[in-house]
């Protein structure tokens, strides 16, 4: 089973090797923000879980598993930044955000939002519609002001 940390570096590695033609120790390290140690022993519990081939000196490749698994990474994180651009949220707000949903979404919920991003792609009236609607909403009153009572949701009403 992949950890967040796991995805976060397949998703990396699929990354670089798309833009760059591979991925090396010292990209991972920087594109991440860790030391390149940290690296070295992520990339051997990966190619011990068979998502790369890895060793020493001689580079990163991953595995077919691996390689599904990084796209599968990078497909899910762009569909919500997508989503929470439709929303009109900021750049940071949304890097922030996506990180951490991007680990904690069930598959059915992900296809589900997945949907909604692809309805609001092929019909782009019903987002004109739904930004003018949040735009109305702002001028009214902001929304972190609005009490939210748990119980009566959970009843159903």
């Amino acid at each position: 089973m992949l950890t967040p940390s796991m995805e976060d570096y397949l998703e990396k590695i699929y990354e670089l090797m798309k833009d760059k033609g591979y991925a090396r120790v010292s990209d991972i390290a920087i594109s991440l923000s860790v030391q390149p140690s940290s690296v070295t022993k992520m990339l051997q519990k990966l190619d011990e879980q068979d998502y790369v081939t890895y060793e020493k000196y001689r580079g990163i490749v991953l595995t077919k598993s691996g390689e599904q698994m990084g796209r599968a990474m990078k497909q899910r994180h762009s569909m919500l930044e997508d989503l929470l651009r439709m929303l009109g949220l900021e750049e940071e707000i949304i890097r922030v955000d996506v990180e951490g949903i991007e680990h904690h979404v069930s598959p059915q919920t992900l296809c589900e939002l997945t949907s909604l991003v692809e309805f609001f792609q092929n019909n782009p009236g019903i987002l004109t519609s739904f930004t003018a609607h949040r735009f109305s909403r702002a001028n009214d009153e902001p929304a972190t002001d609005i009490p939210i009572d748990r119980e009566s949701m959970s009843d159903g009403e």
